[in-house]
């Protein structure tokens, strides 16, 4: 395991800064929560390490959202421990207790010196600040206004809330994020603007619910560049595309619950600057499954409003994730859902085998599954999404689509389309143009004229 940190310049003619090493495990949300904490790091003086010895302390952000999150988080800080002795633990799994009812990592690692929940910069500073002094004075001329950031130089994920109000059953994400906090939507395009500044490309929107994005402050006036405006999903998003578009980058929309209002942003994709790609976390289509994962909505209309979503805007992708073998779920229940993905022919698509979380509430339901069908059932799903794509993805030879370029290799570039989030979904191989000297760059954006495709990735030429 490898840690993620990123190089400050030292400071000539200063004693060496105390170094920190950094791990950073789980999804995007946890991503950003790493970068708040970079970046305040550096603000005071604190230099990164590149390796654990050569860290005076190392910080692990955690997941704990599936068994499989929760052992890796472990053994990224047994080995901390081992190779460097002293750590300081964030995120999820901090969050969580053991069958005593004792904290979970401080059970398993006494050792590690402090331990605190997700989204906690204050705290976190308090551990370092205890076992490792900061420097006497700060160095804020080597902040960044975008702040440090653990993406490539050309994507940045944008992070518009904390939370959630939601209380599905299969998910404990509430219990250790906490309900829905909307940032001042100010402060959200501040950062949006010093990003696209910096250089970024392709601007990322997460939070455990973007449509739901005001809610808890009632949808409360702020302000930006002088003016009035809500802190709603609509004009966010309307407000994120017109600064995309003063600096020619790309907006792509995460987490987006299936509410009504969403409709409302579906123009904003036709102008290529709000991406026409949406990632609506559906996890199933039968009614009667939804209540049991006490699902905020009830699949019934999903079809419909698919439809109308491509309707208006016939080039929009949409990514689902979807759980397979939930308790109670009869073969009825499932054919019903691959009935659904059949005829919704979703562009990218997760299915997961259901798996019991500790402290989910779906772990008291009656008809718990077996492995093997649980297992099965993701398989089948997955064999059905192969032919789903494959059939998209074919339709799009011979049109000439924008190509992002994320790295080189010998044959050119590899780079992703608009339908295309990074690391989830697939990529697009790119020969370079036949004009002489002409070579790919990481962070442009080309026209790619596309000549091959297979069930998740594409292949094609530079225009």
């Amino acid at each position: 395991m490898s840690l993620e940190i990123s190089a400050v310049s030292p400071v000539i003619n200063a004693k060496p800064n105390p170094k920190v090493g950094f791990v950073s495990l789980g999804c995007p949300k946890a991503l950003v929560d790493s970068e708040q904490i970079l970046t305040q790091l550096r603000a005071e003086g604190y230099d990164t390490a590149k390796s654990y010895d050569g860290a005076d302390l190392v910080i692990v952000n955690t997941c704990g959202f599936i068994d499989a999150a929760v052992q890796e988080s472990l053994d990224a800080i047994a080995e901390a421990l081992n190779e460097n002795g002293k750590v300081i633990v964030t995120g999820c799994l901090g969050k969580k207790k053991d069958a005593d009812g004792n904290d979970l990592i401080q059970s398993i690692h006494p050792k590690v010196l402090a331990v605190t929940g997700p989204h906690a910069l204050t705290e976190v500073m308090s551990a370092v600040h205890l076992h490792l002094p900061k420097p006497h004075e700060p160095f804020l001329d080597l902040v960044p206004p975008q702040g440090v950031k653990l993406t490539p130089k050309h994507f940045a994920y944008l992070k518009i809330s904390e939370g959630c109000n939601h209380r599905c059953s299969f998910c404990i994400i509430p219990s250790m994020r906490g309900d829905l906090v909307s940032r001042p939507i100010g402060d959200v395009l501040v950062e949006a603007e010093n990003l696209f500044k910096a250089g970024v490309k392709e601007l990322l929107v997460i939070s455990q619910d973007t449509s739901a994005y005001g809610v808890d402050i009632k949808f409360r006036m702020g302000f930006w560049d002088g003016k009035p405006i809500k802190t709603h999903m609509t004009q966010l998003v309307e407000a994120l595309g017109e600064l995309a578009k003063r600096y020619g980058a790309w907006v792509r929309l995460h987490y987006v619950y299936p509410y009504p209002h969403v409709d409302q942003i579906i123009p904003f994709m036709n102008n290529g600057h709000v991406l026409p790609y949406l990632d609506v976390p559906l996890q199933h289509a039968h009614p009667d499954v939804l209540k049991r994962m006490k699902r905020p909505a009830s699949g019934e209309k999903n079809i419909e409003r698919i439809k109308a979503w491509r309707a208006m805007c016939p080039d929009i992708t949409i990514r689902s994730t979807f759980i397979a073998g939930f308790p109670g779920e009869t073969e009825e229940e499932f054919e019903y859902l691959l009935d659904f993905l059949r005829e919704a022919e979703i562009d990218r698509l997760g299915c997961f085998a259901y798996s019991p979380v500790e402290g989910a509430s779906a772990n008291e339901l009656t008809n718990q599954l077996p492995d093997d069908v649980r297992e099965d059932r993701r398989r089948r799903v997955m064999e059905l999404q192969e032919g789903i794509s494959k059939k998209r993805l074919q339709a799009k030879i011979g049109k000439t689509m924008r190509v992002l370029i994320d790295s080189l290799d010998r044959s050119g570039g590899v780079g992703r389309s608009s339908a295309d989030a990074p690391e989830i979904d697939g990529v697009v191989y790119v020969k370079p143009p036949f004009e002489p000297h002409r070579k790919l760059q990481v962070g442009e954006f080309v026209d790619v004229t596309i000549t091959a495709a297979d069930a998740h990735d594409l292949w094609g030429e530079a225009v």
